[in-house]
């Protein structure tokens, strides 16, 4: 009876032991809830999150913009630009702008925060050179922000290139100086009415052209593309491919889709294809695949959540 009893008793001993033994999701519910400092460090903001070669059209209709495709880990943002009155408006067409929504007050400010956070200053950081981009788990990433000119690109130009003063300040922004090409956390392309000479002429720059990707090699444009001035080349989807997502791409549109692709690939360039049919979603899908099939860099997309899960 002694030793039925001490066996009882052990293995009441053993099962609270093993009750009190917390799993893993059990401590790790244990240092969420006290907010332990072991689960925080200064760049976390965009923690988890893998950045994806996806471009935010018209990045001002989100929910947030530039947070909401932040969140999905897009790579690329898109603001359309109207210059009035000495004001940046941030806004497709003049009956959707508000006094609050400027280039300064959607990206260049809540990109200074980001990239503030991504950039301590501490013990550890002392002597850094390269600034931290905004995505924490590939720092060395640029952002891409497009820059659509609404208004006259001559115009607006100057007002556009002193609105990134606080950015360039802090050497986020890609430049090309003195003939060599430094990447930082931002990379800004003038696509719109953005105006070719003007920025071919600006030295150093760090504002860039959206070449036009069908006429890389056109030799009446008089220009020679190249990353130092356009990093990214783009097309109208329609225009240059025209397959509606629906039966069997053509071996000539394929074919179109490579040909553009390869030639900014040559210069060292990126290419997109805007304004690719949105609707039915299965045909989209069966554009967006033949797309990055033909080697295209860049997908357009509205739909991030969709995008990003592709």
């Amino acid at each position: 009876m002694k030793i039925v009893n001490s066996v009882l008793a052990a293995l009441c001993v053993l099962a609270t032991a093993v009750v009190a033994k917390p799993s893993v999701d059990q401590q790790i519910a244990q240092l969420e809830s006290s907010n332990s400092k072991l689960l925080q460090y200064p760049t976390q903001f965009t923690q988890n999150i893998m950045p994806k070669m996806i471009h935010s059209h018209n990045d001002y209709w989100r929910d947030v913009p530039l947070l909401t495709a932040l969140s999905f880990g897009v790579a690329s943002v898109e603001a359309d630009v109207s210059l009035i009155n000495g004001t940046l408006f941030v806004g497709h067409e003049n009956a959707a702008l508000t006094p609050d929504r400027t280039l300064d007050s959607l990206y260049i400010q809540p990109l200074l925060q980001i990239l503030k956070k991504q950039n301590p200053r501490n013990a550890f950081t002392a002597g850094s050179t390269t600034p931290n981009g905004v995505f924490d788990v590939a720092s060395d990433m640029p952002l891409q922000l497009l820059i659509d000119i609404k208004t006259d690109g001559v115009e607006a130009l100057p007002f556009i290139l002193k609105a990134f003063q606080p950015l360039r300040e802090l050497g986020y922004l890609t430049t090309f100086a003195n003939g060599t090409l430094t990447t930082s956390a931002i990379t800004v392309v003038g696509t719109g009415n953005s105006p070719l000479e003007q920025v071919k002429a600006l030295s150093p720059r760090d504002y860039f052209f959206d070449a036009p990707l069908t006429q890389l090699t056109d030799p009446s444009l008089n220009t020679t593309w190249d990353p130092t001035l356009a990093p990214l080349a783009s097309t109208d989807y329609a225009s240059a491919v025209g397959w509606s997502g629906i039966g069997n791409i053509t071996d000539e549109q394929r074919a179109n889709i490579t040909r553009f692709v390869g030639d900014a690939h040559a210069r060292g360039m990126t290419a997109r294809f805007w304004d690719t049919p949105a609707w039915p979603v299965y045909a989209r899908e069966n554009i967006w695949r033949a797309l990055l099939e033909g080697g295209a860099d860049w997908l357009n997309a509205d739909d991030l959540e969709a995008a990003s899960s592709f």
